[in-house]
């Protein structure tokens, strides 16, 4: 994992710096809490009825088939870690998202289907010629959305079949996901050119659920490696970006500004509109932190 690190820290682009740098910053959250001695969280989803926080963990590289990664649940006061809530049949697990009471996590070139009672697996579903499966993200039918940000695909699990949904290349590399209406809105890590480098950062898109159109959302300008996504409200959204480790609040006026700077690694984050309370993984340093977003 660390090799893996240190290749994507050389190839952070300075466009995405610019683009973030000219927006005001916002006040900073508030830290509620952290947990830390997760093995490479990448991405947290809450169940607030449950009073869980899943986080997937990578444990080792993320594209290693070594059977190392799991599941961990935290509570929603960072009190109470299970570390090892579900720890077999897993190698880098990554994207969660919770659809019909099941849990459904990425891992390379399968999707899982998780039982949220005792966390076993209760199906995988394998993605042919997949290369790096990463979010994931339900609609209200139940149909489940995965990004392949290595082959600029998207695929669906929808009536028990997983199959390819979107290929192209005007997706740029597609991470975070987000069903919103009738549109999957798609925050992209940019570009890419050799490994993980990019030589046009990310941008935010989005993908007509009935026609599969690719638009931009806002004015289109490229403003980081993007990872995670989440809907903010009145047509902002927050969005990561895991080169230069910063939360940021994509507004309506498609202005970019600064929410949090926490260092490389801040990765694929759950939020809960309720509380509004923001549940960061960070991958390099091996916590979860959460925050008050107002």
């Amino acid at each position: 994992m660390i090799n893996f690190m240190r290749t994507l820290k050389l190839s952070a682009t300075a466009g995405a710096v610019l683009a973030v740098t000219a927006a005001a910053a916002a006040a900073a959250p508030a830290l509620l809490w952290e947990v830390s001695g997760l093995a490479n969280p990448e991405s947290a989803v809450a169940d607030p009825k449950a009073g869980i926080i899943y986080v997937s963990q990578v444990d080792g590289k993320p594209d290693g088939k070594d059977g190392k990664g799991g599941i961990a649940t935290v509570s929603l006061d960072g009190k109470k870690v299970n570390l090892t809530w579900s720890a077999s049949g897993f190698n880098a697990p990554k994207g969660l998202a919770l659809s019909g009471g099941k849990l459904f996590v990425s891992d390379i070139d399968q999707l899982h289907e998780v039982d949220t009672k005792d966390g076993k697996i209760l199906k995988s579903y394998p993605a042919k010629d997949a290369k790096f499966l990463n979010d994931v993200a339900a609609d209200s039918a139940g149909n489940v959305f995965v990004s392949d940000m290595a082959t600029n695909t998207i695929w669906r699990l929808s009536g028990g079949k997983f199959e390819v949904w979107l290929n192209d290349a005007k997706l740029e590399n597609p991470n975070g996901l987000l069903v919103e209406g009738g549109a999957l809105r798609v925050a992209s890590w940019g570009v890419m050119t050799d490994g993980f480098a990019t030589k046009v950062p990310g941008h935010l898109m989005s993908v007509a659920l009935d026609s599969k159109a690719i638009s931009n959302v806002g004015d289109g300008k490229p403003f980081g490696t993007l990872d995670g996504l989440e809907q903010l409200g009145g047509g902002a959204y927050l969005v990561s970006d895991w080169m230069s480790g910063k939360v940021l609040k994509f507004g309506a006026d498609s202005k970019v500004s600064v929410l949090l700077e926490l260092g490389q690694g801040a990765a694929d984050f759950g939020y809960d509109a309720a509380s509004k309370t923001i549940y960061v993984p960070q991958m390099m340093k091996g916590v979860l932190q959460a925050y008050k977003v107002e």
